[in-house]
C-alpha cells in the first residue's frame, strides 16, 4: 500500500500516468530476473540438473523400427539394442585384431565333433559330420525390471490379462506402477532361437543358420504352419533337434560339419536371451494397439533399459538396476594407445547412469550444439570438416586449433566395411571372363581413381581398396604384397595407379580403341544409382568424366531404391554401386560376395553377390576357406582366390571408409570398435567440466536486454513529453478573445 501511494503522489508530480510506470517497472523487473536466470538456461536444450548428472547425451537421425533382436539387422538399431541385449559372446573393447571372448558365458563355449552315429571324435576325423558347441551361463544374472514378470498373491501374472479399463491408464511401458524380475536360465537362449525358427518373425538370418544348425529347417516348417492356422501356437512346446538344454545353466547347439565362423554369428543380438513372459505380456491386443511391444520397449539382461521410446524426439535409457556382472577390462590395450584407457580397469559397469538419444535430421544444428558442449560427441559432416580437421599432403588428420583449444579429441579409423562399383558379369557388354572382357573392366578399374573420389567426395575419410577384405579382417595384406597388380604399380614405397594411358592400351586390346567398338560406334555403358538430387549431381558426373577419359559415354540411370533393387536383383543392371558392412571379422563374410553360389541369377534373386561372378576356379577355393580356421595355409588360399578376382575384375574396387567422431574432454574411455556395439557401458562422463564448460563456451549475449531497457526508457521520456505539450496545449473557454463575434464563438 506505501508503495502504490508513493507511485501514484509521484506521477501526480511528473503527470506520468500511473499504467505507463507501472509497465516500466514491471519491465524492468522482469529485465533483472531474467538476467539472473539466463546464464544457466539460456539455449540449453537439457535441465542444469541432468547436465549436472552422470548422463551421456548422444543424437541419433533414423529412428530406428525395430528393437526385437530376433527381427532388427540395422546399425541404428544395433546402437540401442547393444546397451540392452546380451548375446554369449561379445568382442573385447581394445583388443587388435578384433577377440571374441564371454559376455554372459563363464568361459568360452567348448566345442566337440560327432561322427553321424552321435560318436565322439577327433575334429580331422573323416567321420566327423557335426560340431557340437557346449555353453555354461554365468549364475544369478537378472533380467531387467518389467512388468511382464510379477505375480499376483496366487502366482498368476498380474498384467497378462490387462482390463479395458486398465488399459487406458497405460500409454508407455513406465506406467505400470510395478515391476518384477527374475533369474536367467538356458532355456532363454534357446527359446530365442525358436523365435528365429518361426517364418512369421521374419528374422533375416533364418535362411543362413538353416544351413548349420541341426533342425531347425524341420522346426520351422513344423512351427510356421502350426501358427499359420492358430496365432495361440506356444511355439515352446515344440523342440529343435540340435539344440539342448542340459540344466538351467548349461545348454548345447549342434551345427553340421565344421564351422568355426559360428562363433561370430553367437555374439549377435540374433542370440540375445529373450523371456517368454515378456513376449506373452506384449501380445495383448490392448498393447499391441497402443504399440507396446518388444519391437519398442525390449526387456533384457544389460547395461541399460529403455524408458521412453520416442522416434520423433528422443530415445532415453536408464541404468538397469539389476546388472552386475561387468567390468572394466584390465588388458588388451594396443601397442601406442593411451595408458590412461585402462585408468578404471576392473571397475564394475556401467559408470554412465542414463543416455539421451535426441533426433537431429540436420547436420548444422547437430555440430553448432556439439561445439557448445551440449552434445558429448558428434561426427564431422561435410559441411563442418574445415572447421573440425586439417588435413596433411600424405592424407593423415589432425584437428583445427579451434577444436584443440576446446580440448577435443578425436578418432578416425577405417571401418570393416567396403564400397565398390560393379560389373553385372551376365551383361554381354562388360561381362565375360575371356581376355578382351577382362582387359575391358582392368581399363574401367583404372580410369575410376577411387583416390580422387575419397579426396573430392569423403574429404580423405577413405582408403583404396586394392580387394575385397577390409584392414583389420585376415586375410587383408599390407605393401606391396597385398597391392592389385593390374590397376597399380608399387613406386617408392607405395602403390600407385597406373596412369590413363596404361588404361587406354588395355581398352584397345578389348577392342575398342578410343572407346570405339568395331561397328565404328561409340561405347556407351549404363550406370544404375539409387542416388537421386542435387547432392548426387556432381558425384555422377565425375563418374562421367572418370570414362570420357577414356572415350566411352556413361549413361545414369537413377531410379528409386526398391526399383534399383529390384534391377539388381533381376540382373538388370550393367555398372552400379553396392557395399557392405562386415557381420563378423572373417575374410569368408567378404569373399562370400564373389562367391558363384551366391550369385543372384542362381539364387532367384536372394543372393547377395549382386555382380553374378562365378569363376569356378574361385568358387572351389572359397569352399575350402569358408570352413577354415585361420593358418598359414587359409591364408596363402586368401591370397590365391584374391587375385584370380583382381585379375578378372567384377568390381571396380573401390574404398574402405574411414569413420571420424569428436568427443569432448569430459567424455572418457572412448575407443573406436567398429564391430562391437555394446561400448556404452564402458564410456564415463566427467560432468563437473562438462557444466564449467558449458558456462565458460555458453556466455548469455545480453546487451540486447539492456539496449530494450534504454529504448523502453527513452520512449517513455517521449510518451511523457508528448503528454506533458498535450496537456499544455489545451484551451479553456476564459482564454477565447473578446473581440470574437457571437457567429464565430458558437
Amino acid at each position: 500500500m506505501i508503495i502504490l501511494n508513493f507511485l501514484n503522489e509521484f506521477c501526480l508530480k511528473t503527470r506520468i500516468p500511473l499504467l505507463i510506470m507501472v509497465n516500466f517497472l514491471l519491465i524492468a523487473f522482469s529485465s533483472l530476473f531474467l538476467v539472473q536466470i539466463v546464464h544457466a538456461t539460456w539455449n540449453n536444450p537439457h535441465s542444469d540438473e541432468k547436465v549436472a548428472s552422470p548422463i551421456l547425451f548422444g543424437t541419433f537421425s533414423l529412428p530406428p523400427k525395430h528393437l526385437d533382436p530376433v527381427i532388427s539387422y540395422n546399425k541404428n538399431e544395433s546402437v540401442i539394442l547393444g546397451q540392452i541385449y546380451e548375446p554369449l559372446l561379445q568382442y573385447h573393447y581394445f583388443k587388435q585384431p578384433y577377440t571374441l571372448e564371454p559376455l554372459i558365458l563363464v568361459e568360452m563355449p567348448g566345442i566337440y565333433f560327432l561322427s553321424k552315429l552321435g560318436e565322439r571324435v577327433a575334429r580331422d576325423d573323416e567321420s566327423a559330420v557335426f560340431s557340437k558347441y557346449y555353453f555354461k551361463i554365468k549364475d544369478n544374472i537378472q533380467f531387467q525390471p518389467h512388468p511382464a514378470f510379477v505375480k499376483d498373491e496366487f502366482g498368476e501374472f498380474k498384467f497378462h490379462n490387462l482390463s479395458a479399463s486398465e488399459l487406458r491408464k497405460i500409454r508407455k511401458i513406465s506406467d505400470f506402477e510395478q515391476t518384477s524380475t527374475r533369474t536367467l536360465v538356458a532355456q532363454d537362449f534357446v527359446y530365442a532361437i525358436q523365435r528365429m525358427g518361426l517364418r512369421q518373425n521374419h528374422s533375416p538370418i533364418l535362411n543362413t543358420i538353416s544351413k548349420h544348425i541341426v533342425g531347425i529347417k524341420e522346426y520351422s516348417k513344423k512351427v510356421s504352419e502350426a501358427f499359420e492356422e492358430n496365432d495361440n501356437f506356444n511355439i515352446r512346446e515344440v523342440e529343435i533337434s540340435g539344440v539342448e538344454v542340459i540344466s538351467d545353466t548349461e545348454f548345447s547347439i549342434k551345427i553340421k560339419g565344421h564351422y568355426p565362423q559360428f562363433l561370430y554369428w553367437l555374439s549377435m543380438n540374433f542370440f540375445a536371451p529373450i523371456p517368454w513372459e515378456a513376449v506373452d505380456f506384449y501380445q495383448q491386443p490392448g498393447l499391441v494397439k497402443k504399440n507396446i511391444t518388444l519391437n519398442t520397449y525390449p526387456v533384457g539382461t544389460g547395461p541399460y533399459m529403455l524408458v521412453e521410446n520416442n522416434p520423433n524426439r528422443r530415445m532415453h535409457l536408464i541404468r538397469n538396476p539389476n546388472y552386475n556382472h561387468g567390468f572394466f577390462p584390465t588388458y588388451g590395450l594396443p601397442e601406442g594407445a593411451d595408458p590412461i584407457l585402462l585408468k578404471d580397469a576392473g571397475k564394475p559397469l556401467p559408470f554412465i547412469e542414463e543416455v539421451i538419444f535426441s533426433l537431429e535430421k540436420e547436420s548444422v544444428p547437430l555440430w553448432n550444439k556439439f561445439l557448445q558442449g551440449y552434445y558429448d560427441a558428434s561426427g564431422v559432416s561435410s559441411d563442418s570438416f574445415a572447421q573440425a580437421m586439417n588435413v596433411s599432403v600424405i592424407g593423415s588428420m589432425s584437428l583445427t586449433p579451434e577444436m584443440e583449444e576446446k580440448g577435443i579429441r578425436f578418432l578416425n579409423v577405417t571401418q570393416p566395411t567396403i564400397f565398390y562399383l560393379a560389373f553385372n558379369m551376365v551383361d554381354p557388354v562388360v561381362g565375360g571372363y575371356d581376355e578382351k572382357s577382362r582387359k575391358l573392366r582392368q581399363a574401367i578399374s583404372i580410369a575410376i581413381n577411387k583416390e580422387e573420389y575419397i579426396s573430392i567426395f569423403m574429404n580423405g575419410r577413405g582408403q583404396a581398396a586394392h580387394g575385397p577384405i577390409p584392414p583389420g579382417i585376415p586375410g587383408f595384406v599390407e605393401g606391396e604384397a597385398g597391392i592389385n597388380p593390374f590397376v597399380y604399380n608399387w613406386y617408392n614405397g607405395r602403390a600407385k595407379r597406373k596412369s590413363i594411358d596404361v588404361a587406354r592400351r588395355l581398352l584397345a586390346e578389348a577392342g575398342y580403341p578410343n572407346g570405339i567398338d568395331a561397328e565404328g560406334q561409340r561405347l556407351t555403358l549404363h550406370y544404375d544409382t539409387a542416388s537421386v538430387g542435387p547432392a548426387s549431381k556432381a558425384m555422377l558426373n565425375w563418374y562421367r568424366k572418370q570414362l570420357e577419359q577414356l572415350g566411352i559415354d556413361l549413361v545414369i540411370r537413377a531410379t528409386d531404391y526398391n526399383r534399383f533393387q529390384d534391377k539388381v536383383r533381376t540382373a538388370s543392371v550393367q555398372l552400379f554401386s553396392w557395399g557392405w558392412g562386415a557381420d563378423y571379422p572373417d575374410p569368408e563374410n567378404f569373399l562370400f560376395l564373389l562367391n558363384g553360389q551366391n550369385s543372384v541369377i542362381n539364387t532367384d534373386g536372394s543372393g547377395i553377390n549382386g555382380a553374378n561372378y562365378d569363376n569356378p576356379e574361385f568358387n572351389a577355393l572359397f569352399n575350402r576357406i569358408k570352413r577354415m580356421e585361420n593358418s598359414p595355409e587359409r591364408m596363402e588360399l586368401i591370397q590365391q582366390a584374391v587375385r584370380i578376382a583382381q585379375e578378372d575384375a567384377p568390381w571396380v574396387w573401390g574404398f574402405f571408409p574411414k569413420s571420424l567422431t569428436l568427443h569432448h574432454s569430459w567424455y572418457h574411455n572412448v575407443w573406436a570398435n567398429p564391430l562391437a556395439i555394446n561400448t556404452l557401458k564402458y564410456r564415463r562422463i566427467d560432468y563437473e567440466t562438462r557444466v564449467k564448460k558449458q558456462e565458460l563456451w555458453n556466455q548469455p549475449v545480453i546487451w540486447p536486454l539492456f539496449l530494450m531497457g534504454l529504448l523502453f526508457v527513452l520512449s517513455i521520456f517521449a510518451l511523457v513529453r508528448a503528454y506533458r505539450l498535450r496537456q499544455q496545449s489545451v484551451v479553456f473557454p476564459e482564454d477565447v478573445p473578446s473581440d470574437l463575434s457571437a457567429k464565430d464563438k458558437s
